[in-house]
């Protein structure tokens, strides 16, 4: 069976790319873990506008953290070692691994990642987009 696609429109050109980042989006959508907020900052005198991801990443020190920008995603990782040694008469904390992607528009900077009270922020930024306007010659070959 084949699947339509809204980006096989003839006035569509160029758009696969887009086409594959909604697939991989949709596949990662269904892990909750860990929980995140992604907020808009507005813009003051010392910053533009930026959008802040904030992950509750409680438990988790800042060894144990990754965060990489691999070509337009942003990949967060966290892996907690088990800790042999130690013996828990009740475990309900699990030493837990995750990774996070959060799919980038073309353009978009991380400005910073900060790590306080278990909450890791990663700050971007959007560039004002520019309107390219340009007037396109027409050859005549009569």
């Amino acid at each position: 069976m084949t699947r339509v696609s809204p980006f096989g429109h003839p006035f569509l050109l160029g758009f696969d790319e887009i086409e594959q980042a909604l697939d991989r989006v949709s596949k990662a959508a269904n892990d909750g873990y860990p929980p995140y907020n992604i907020e808009r900052l507005p813009r003051t005198e010392r910053e533009p506008e930026r959008l802040r991801i904030t992950l509750a990443v409680a438990g988790f020190t800042l060894d144990q953290l990754d965060v990489m920008l691999e070509e337009n995603q942003l990949i967060v990782r966290g892996r907690q070692i088990e800790e042999r040694e130690r013996q828990f008469l009740h475990r309900g904390i699990a030493a837990r691994q995750f990774q996070r992607a959060f799919l980038l528009a073309d353009g978009m900077k991380v400005l910073g990642a900060d790590l306080s009270n278990g909450m890791l922020s990663i700050d971007l930024v959007r560039p004002d987009p520019e309107r390219v306007v340009r007037k396109i010659a027409i050859a005549s070959r009569d």
